[in-house]
């Protein structure tokens, strides 16, 4: 009897697991698993495993560790192994070497609705473009990121108030049931790969996804009121966005919304936008431009996240 296909895994974060557990528990033979080399980590600078080496070491999977993709050792590493089928969930880009290596091919799956977001924070970026829906891909690896042929999408609506973390959790899940219809999809041979087009309305264009930078970071209490809380959303919890607020004495504190709220209260054409609407005991609104922004949670600049509260009770009392 002839073995069943062998799958290498690639992927990194928290957001890889669930897709090699769905590999695991489907009973696919995963001969291999690709992740990112040990590094120094918190302030004794000891060794911090990825999320998926963790989970792999506790399947007793084999682990590669690459700090090299071309590596001439990872080449023939991986082709002792003799693949099938590569599967790739949140790992970097992988050179031609590597992703043509196996029979049945190489696929990826992308947080967004290919050709839509393409690049490396496609849930963030959804959310602060206002979006209200999106979804998950799984498409073939070419030369090019996130523009080979697709092979199946889920959609997936985005909640009005639901930030970068809820869908990222979400988005993950449904990600890993796709990986395991694809794979069955691949190894049953009635997938047909589609080239990806873009086939929206003639005014429409194709939106990035490109890496957060510290602009996207920082809040512009100069813009109206839902971007400005599409950003908050889209930020949160990680990496955050950050602002400054007045102090009385002329100067400014910087923190990072943990939290937030569109504010049901009304804002006077005369208020100008980053002014602060506080009783210095319970609430802290923020303005922009035709609303208010109820703060919840806040982290100042050295400090823990804390309740606008807590902050109001201390630090709050110096606010203009």
């Amino acid at each position: 009897m002839s073995q069943s296909p062998g799958i290498i895994f690639y992927g990194t974060p928290d957001f890889a697991v669930p897709s090699l557990d769905a590999l695991v528990k489907e009973g696919f033979r995963v001969v291999g698993v690709v992740t990112v080399p040990d590094r120094e980590a918190g302030r004794g600078l000891s060794l911090s495993q990825s999320a998926v080496k963790k989970y792999a070491l506790g399947q007793n999977l084999p682990i590669l560790q690459p700090e090299k993709l071309k590596a001439l050792e990872f080449l023939q590493a991986l082709e002792d192994l003799e693949p099938d089928l590569q599967v790739v969930v949140a790992f970097r880009m992988l050179p031609k070497e590597v992703w043509s290596l196996p029979r049945l091919g190489t696929f990826n799956l992308h947080a967004s609705l290919l050709p839509q977001y393409r690049g490396a924070a496609p849930i963030n970026r959804a959310i602060m473009n206002g979006e209200h829906e999106t979804g998950v891909t799984t498409f073939f690896i070419n030369e090019e990121i996130d523009t080979g042929a697709l092979l199946l999408q889920e959609h997936v609506t985005i909640d009005p108030n639901e930030n970068a973390g809820e869908l990222h959790d979400r988005l993950m899940n449904i990600g890993a049931g796709l990986v395991v219809q694809t794979i069955r999809g691949i190894l049953a041979g009635n997938l047909h790969p589609v080239a990806q087009e873009f086939q929206g309305p003639s005014q429409a264009t194709l939106k990035p996804a490109p890496k957060l930078n510290k602009e996207d970071l920082h809040l512009n209490w100069e813009r109206e009121i839902q971007e400005v809380y599409n950003q908050i959303r889209g930020l949160t919890p990680f990496p955050g966005v950050w602002t400054e607020l007045r102090l009385k004495n002329g100067s400014s504190m910087n923190i990072k919304i943990g939290s937030a709220r569109i504010a049901d209260e009304p804002l006077s054409a005369s208020v100008p936008p980053g002014s602060c609407l506080t009783d210095h005991k319970r609430f802290l609104k923020v303005a922009a431009r035709n609303g208010y922004i109820d703060i919840l949670t806040l982290q100042p600049a050295s400090k823990k996240m804390m309740k606008v509260s807590e902050f109001l009770n201390g630090s709050g009392t110096l606010l203009a």
